[in-house]
Formats: structure tokens, C-alpha cells, sequence
């Protein structure tokens, strides 16, 4: 090993004319090329195309969706997957709704440490993104009609003690410090939000790209940073202003919130198929 990273060191250093003679050849290789007349490289894109879609359509049908059903205690009808089976460490319950769809990569560890049964749920229409994480210690439920952008983290529990010396021990964290998350209807998670032991969206709450949350969301609000704040108000559906507590009565002052193309931008990617 050490001779081959001399023999490297010396073709890239050296001033020898055969060290020369490799840079040389090494350059032109990576910039060698073949033409690609567009009569010959489109049929060759499309038998690409079709000879992928094939693969990933039986690996869905055939493997992914079969796994990730095994996987659940009890799920509704219409759920789908993308290709990626999940990764599921310990035991417990996976309750999944009707029309669920599970875009990329999931990754689901059940705690054993606070209950004998930790529990999942997703509800009806909800959609999860690429790489979702949750950690279940004690509980996690996600309402219906919830929409999860790729790289958001679920965690009920923070998985350490506060004590250094109960780290090095390997203890598991407080009791009282594995609190359940509840995610109620109609929310729009961005990508990347970091969703905290006690977190509570309110439904149709937006929480935007690279938050953490650890506190309570209100309804209909849109929260960003870390941690989360409210930026912004948004409309209330007809029937469901009960969730939205009256205003108070202010003086009339210039309104500082974003408009509704600035409430996108700082949602970010939050389509759950980013």
C-alpha cells in the first residue's frame, strides 16, 4: 500500500519525462469523448428509461410495498411506496392510514426502554418525503392530509440522560424526558425541520425548511428557525375558526409579515417528493 501511494506521489511530483508521460495520457484519457448523434442516443435514452422504469416498477410492486406492509401492525387501503424498503430497528406498532404514500427512504427506530409497545401513526393522505427519520420512544402520530418534505427527523425522545455520567453509562434518558409528538391535520412540513420530544403542529400550521421544533405550533400559523417561531398568519377554512384564538385588539400599525409568495420561499421544499 505504502509502495503504491510512492509510485502516485512520484507520477504526480516528478519531473521525470515518463511521469510527464502519465500526466499526459491521464489528462487526455479523462477528456477523451465519443460523438453522440441525437438519432442514436435518443432511442438509447428511451430503452434506458424503459428498461429503469421496468426495474423500479417490480422492485416497488414486488418488494419495497410488500416489506413495508409486513412491517405494520395495521394499514388502510392504497398505500404505496417508492423503491426503498425500510430500515426498522426494535419492535413495535406502525399504524398506517388509507392512501398513504412513502416517497424514498424511511428509517424507523423503536425505543424498548419506557414502553413495552412504542407506536406510529400516519394518518389518512399523508405523504413522506426521502429520508425520514423517526426515533420512538413512547409515542409519535402524524393527522391526516400531512405532507413531510425529505430529511425531517422525528424524535419523541432525545435518547441520552443530561448527566455526563449517566452517558457513560449507557443509560437510557429521563422518563419524564420522552414526551409524545403529535402532528394534527393539514400540515406542511418543510425539508430538513427537526421536530423535538413534546412538538405539537397545530392543524394547518407550515413549518419551514431547517426549523426545529420543540414547543407547541398554533393552528394555522407559519413557524421558521430554531427554534421555531411564528412568521406568519395564514387564512382559516369556514367551520374551522374554534382552533384559532380571537386577535386582540391592537392600534393600527404597518403589518411586518411576508405575503404569500415569501410564506413559500421560507416553507422551502416541502413537496414530499423533493
Amino acid at each position: 500500500m505504502a509502495t503504491l501511494s510512492t509510485l502516485r506521489h512520484w507520477a504526480r511530483c516528478s519531473d521525470h519525462p515518463l511521469a510527464a508521460a502519465l500526466r499526459n495520457a491521464r489528462k487526455h484519457t479523462r477528456r477523451f469523448t465519443l460523438p453522440a448523434p441525437r438519432l442514436l442516443v435518443r432511442p438509447y435514452l428511451w430503452l434506458f428509461l424503459g428498461a429503469r422504469g421496468t426495474l423500479f416498477f417490480l422492485r416497488r410492486t414486488l418488494v419495497a410495498e410488500p416489506l413495508f406492509k409486513a412491517y405494520c401492525t395495521r394499514f388502510g387501503e392504497g398505500v404505496t411506496t417508492g423503491i426503498h424498503v425500510p430500515w426498522v430497528q426494535g419492535s413495535g406498532e406502525l399504524v398506517v392510514g388509507n392512501h398513504v404514500h412513502v416517497s424514498g427512504k424511511l428509517s424507523l427506530h423503536f425505543a424498548a426502554s419506557f414502553v413495552a409497545s412504542p407506536r406510529l401513526e400516519i394518518g389518512d393522505h399523508s405523504d413522506l418525503g426521502h429520508d425520514i427519520r423517526f426515533v420512538v420512544g413512547r409515542e409519535i402520530r402524524i393527522g391526516r392530509h400531512v405532507q413531510v418534505a425529505g430529511g425531517t427527523t422525528f424524535r419523541d425522545s432525545g435518547g441520552h440522560p443530561l448527566d455526563p455520567a449517566r452517558r457513560q453509562a449507557g443509560d437510557a434518558p429521563d422518563a419524564e424526558a420522552v414526551r409524545p409528538i403529535v402532528v394534527h391535520d393539514n400540515v406542511w412540513i418543510g425539508s430538513g425541520v427537526l421536530v423535538m420530544p413534546g412538538a405539537e403542529i397545530g392543524e394547518g400550521a407550515i413549518v419551514s425548511a431547517q426549523s426545529v421544533v420543540s414547543g407547541k405550533v398554533a393552528p394555522y400559523t407559519v413557524v421558521a428557525g430554531n427554534p421555531a417561531r411564528r412568521i406568519a398568519t395564514l387564512a382559516v377554512p369556514a367551520g374551522r375558526e374554534h382552533l384559532v384564538p380571537a386577535a386582540p385588539v391592537r392600534t393600527a400599525t404597518a403589518t411586518t409579515e411576508p405575503a404569500d409568495g415569501a410564506v413559500q420561499a421560507l416553507a422551502g421544499n416541502a413537496g414530499s417528493k423533493a
